[in-house]
C-alpha cells in the first residue's frame, strides 16, 4: 500500500448514499427479480399474478385474466376483494399507494388477511412499479371504481380517485416495463401460457385466461383434477406403470397435494415442487419429505408382503428411477420460510415430518389396495438396483486395473484432452469435419477435446434404446463421455465438466442442437440438471477496416451488435458474414468461440418442465401438423439467428 494514502479520508459518512426505495430497486433490479433478461421481464407478470392467486387461494376469487397488449404493456385482472383504498392511519395515504410505493408493505405479514400467500415479503407490487414506465390500476370494490396511476419508475401521476360505479369486484393492473432497464421487453406467449397453466394445475377451482392482442389469440386453463392432470401431461409420451397416484390432505393448516406416476423405459427422476403456488426450483423440505415417504412406503410394503427381505432394502434412487412426481404445499405465513426473495427453496423444518408421514401413509395404503401394481413397481426397482450394482462392480474392476484392454479407439476423429482433471475438461461436439479441423488446431490441448460429428444423429425420442445404441454418433458420444447411459449413467464419472455443442448458425445447425439435446435429456439428464451442457455461440459477422483488415476488426453476434461494430470501425468498413463454422480459420474460431476469456456460451437449463415436454413432443414427435404450426408461429426463416434462440432457450 502506498505510504501517502490517508486511510481515514477514504471511507466515511460522506460516502454513504441513502436512495429512495424505488430508486434503489431501479439501480439493483437483479436483487428483486433475479435478472433483467427475459426471465426477469416475465417475473413482473408473476408478481402481479401472485396477488390474484393469493386472493383465489384464500377463497376470494375464481378467475384471473392476463392480457398482452399491442403497445407492449401487460394487464392482470382478478375477481378478488380488490386492493384496499382506504386511508392508512400511520401515513395518511391511501393503502393502495403504500402497497405500490413502499417495500415490505401489504397484508401478508400476518394471517389476518391471508392464511397462505405466494408473496410473503411485500415487495412484488412495489418492484413492478419501480421497473415500469407506467402502472395504471383500477380497483372494483364497495360499488365504486377507484383509479390511481404511477409513471417514470413509480412516481405518483394521478392520485387515487373514484371514476365510476360498478357491480364488479377485484383489481385490474396494467403496466409497461421500462425498456431502459431490460435487455428485452417482448413478452412471450408460450412463457406466459405455461406459467398460467402451471398455476391452474395448482389451483383446481380457478380459471386462468391468457389473451394476446398482438396475435389475436386466447386460451383458458382450468383443471378439475389438479396435479393428476399435470403428471398426465408430463408423462404423455411415456409408458406408464399403473395409474397416477394422487393424494390430497389438510393437516395442521398445511394443505398438501401429491401426484406421482412411474414409467417404464424412463431412467430419470422427475420431481417438481411448489410452495404456496410458487415453483421451488431448488426443492426444500417438502421435496425431502416426499422422497423419504416414498422410499419408506415402498420398502415397508415389499418387506411386509415378503417380496424382499429386510437386508435387501431398496435405495431411494432405485425406487425413484422413472418416477414423475409433483408435490404442492400451501403453508401458513408463520411456517413459510425460504432461502431468498425469489423463493427458490423452501426451508421450513416443521414441514418435513408432516409431508413424510402424509406421503408414507397414503402411498402404503395405495400399494395395499393395488397389489399387482405394487409387485410390478418392486420388480422395476429391483431391476434398477441390479443394473446399478453391476455398473458399480464394473467401475471397481476398471479402477483396479483388471478390466480387459479395449482395442478399439473410441473414435478415430476424437482429439482427446491431455489432462486427467476431468472437471476442468471440455468436450466440443462439432458439426462437420471442416469446423472440426479448425477447432482441433485452435483448441487448448490440455483441457479441450474435439469430437466432429459424421452426420446428423438420430431422433432419440422416436426410437428404442437398442436402436439408439446402434447409432455410430451416439455410441461414440457415450464412450467419449465415459459415464454410462440411461439407468447406468453416473454424472460423477463424466470425463468432462462441460459438454459444448458447437454447430453452424443456421437451420441445419439448430436441428443438430435439438437432436443432441433430446438425447442428453432422455439418456444423460443429470448433465443438464448439473449445468454441464452448453451451446457455443459463434459470431455471425466480422466487421473490419478495409484499409487495415487484419488489425482493425470487431466480431458481432447479432444485428444489434453489428450496427455498433460498424459505428466503431467507422467509414470504409467491410463485413464478413459467417454462414458456417468452417468459414472461420483456427485462430478466429478459437478467439470467438473456444477461448474461455472471450467466448460466449449458452447454458442449457430446465426451468419449466412443461415447456420441455411440450417442445420435445412437438418438435421431435410424429405429428408433423403440430410441428408445422409451432414453426409458423415461432420462426422467421429470414432470421436464422432467431431460429437458434427460439429452439434452444428452454433446454
Amino acid at each position: 500500500m502506498p505510504d501517502n494514502v490517508n486511510l481515514t479520508s477514504q471511507y466515511n459518512a460522506d460516502n454513504i448514499e441513502l436512495l429512495p426505495e424505488l430508486e434503489g430497486i431501479r439501480k439493483r433490479p437483479g436483487m428483486y427479480i433475479g435478472a433483467t433478461n427475459s426471465g426477469g421481464l416475465h417475473h413482473l407478470i408473476w408478481e402481479i399474478v401472485d396477488n390474484g392467486v393469493d386472493e383465489a387461494a384464500n377463497g376470494y376469487g375464481s378467475r384471473i385474466t392476463v392480457t398482452l397488449h399491442k403497445d407492449g404493456s401487460c394487464s392482470v385482472e382478478d375477481d378478488g376483494r380488490g386492493i384496499p383504498v382506504d386511508i392508512h392511519k400511520q401515513t395518511g395515504l391511501p393503502a393502495i399507494q403504500i402497497i405500490y410505493t413502499r417495500l415490505h408493505s401489504g397484508g401478508k405479514f400476518s394471517d389476518k388477511a391471508y392464511q397462505t400467500s405466494a408473496g410473503l415479503h411485500g415487495v412484488g407490487a412495489t418492484v413492478v412499479n419501480a421497473l415500469s414506465k407506467w402502472v395504471d390500476i383500477n380497483v372494483f370494490r364497495d360499488g365504486n371504481i377507484y383509479h390511481i396511476r404511477f409513471e417514470n419508475g413509480g412516481h405518483l401521476a394521478t392520485p387515487l380517485e373514484v371514476v365510476g360505479t360498478t357491480r364488479k369486484r377485484g383489481t385490474l393492473v396494467r403496466f409497461l416495463p421500462d425498456e431502459s432497464l431490460f435487455s428485452t421487453t417482448d413478452f412471450k406467449w408460450e412463457t406466459v401460457a405455461n406459467h398460467l397453466q402451471e398455476e391452474a394445475f395448482l389451483l383446481k377451482n380457478v380459471t386462468f385466461v391468457l389473451i394476446d392482442e398482438r396475435i389475436k389469440k386466447t386460451e383458458e386453463f382450468h383443471y378439475e383434477s389438479g396435479l393428476a392432470e399435470y403428471v398426465a401431461i408430463l408423462d404423455q409420451n411415456k409408458e406408464p406403470i399403473g395409474e397416477i397416484v394422487h393424494f390430497v390432505d389438510d393437516a395442521n393448516h398445511v394443505k398438501m397435494e401429491v401426484a406421482m406416476q412411474w414409467c417404464a423405459k424412463d431412467y430419470n427422476e422427475n420431481v417438481y415442487s411448489y410452495a404456496n403456488a410458487v415453483r421451488t426450483h431448488d426443492g426444500g423440505t417438502h421435496e425431502t419429505g416426499l422422497r423419504t415417504g416414498i422410499t419408506k412406503a415402498v420398502n415397508d410394503w415389499a418387506i411386509q408382503n415378503d417380496v424382499i427381505r429386510e437386508k435387501d432394502k431398496l435405495e431411494g434412487n432405485d425406487i425413484r428411477e422413472g418416477l414423475t412426481a409433483v408435490v404442492s404445499v400451501k403453508v401458513p405465513e408463520n411456517l413459510a420460510l425460504y432461502e431468498s426473495q425469489t423463493k427458490q427453496k423452501l426451508t421450513s423444518p416443521d414441514l418435513l415430518p408432516l409431508i413424510t408421514d402424509f406421503v408414507y401413509t397414503n402411498l402404503l395404503h395405495f400399494l395395499a389396495e393395488h397389489k399387482e401394481f405394487a409387485v410390478d413397481l418392486i420388480r422395476k426397482c429391483q431391476a434398477s438396483k441390479s443394473a446399478r450394482e453391476a455398473a458399480r462392480k464394473a467401475k471397481e474392476v476398471a479402477r483396479n486395473g483388471k478390466a480387459k484392454k479395449v482395442d478399439a479407439i473410441i473414435s478415430d476423429k476424437l482429439a482427446s484432452a491431455q489432462s486427467k482433471d476431468y472437471k476442468n475438461n471440455e468436450l466440443f461436439i462439432v458439426e462437420g469435419d471442416s469446423a472440426g479441423g479448425s477447432a482441433k488446431t485452435g483448441r487448448d490441448r490440455l483441457h479441450q477435446a474435439i469430437l466432429p460429428l459424421r452426420g446428423k444423429p438420430l431422433n432419440t425420442d422416436s426410437v428404442t434404446m437398442e436402436r439408439m445404441l446402434q447409432n455410430t454418433e451416439f455410441a461414440t458420444i457415450i464412450q467419449t463421455i465415459g459415464a454410462g447411459v440411461g439407468a447406468n449413467f453416473d454424472v460423477e464419472d463424466s470425463h468432462y465438466g462441460k459438454i459444448i455443442i458447437m454447430t453452424d448458425a443456421d437451420t441445419d445447425g439448430a436441428h443438430i442442437q435439438i437432436l443432441l439435446l433430446t438425447f442428453f435429456y432422455n439418456y444423460m439428464k443429470p448433465l443438464i440438471t448439473h449445468g454441464m451442457v452448453y451451446i457455443a455461440c459463434p459470431p455471425l459477422y466480422r466487421v473490419y477496416k478495409k484499409s487495415d483488415p487484419q488489425h482493425k476488426f470487431i466480431y458481432a453476434w447479432d444485428d444489434e451488435s453489428l450496427e455498433e461494430a460498424k459505428k466503431k470501425i467507422g467509414p470504409g468498413y467491410g463485413i464478413n458474414r459467417y454462414k458456417g463454422l468452417g468459414e472461420m480459420n483456427a485462430d478466429q474460431l478459437a478467439a470467438t468461440t473456444m477461448n474461455k476469456a472471450t467466448r460466449q456460451l449458452l447454458q442449457v437449463r430446465i426451468e419449466d418442465p412443461l415447456v420441455v415436454e411440450k417442445r420435445i413432443s412437438v418438435l421431435m414427435g410424429n405429428d408433423a401438423s403440430l410441428r408445422r404450426i409451432w414453426i409458423e408461429e415461432n420462426i422467421k426463416f429470414n432470421e436464422t439467428d432467431r431460429f437458434i434462440k427460439e429452439v434452444t432457450k428452454n433446454g
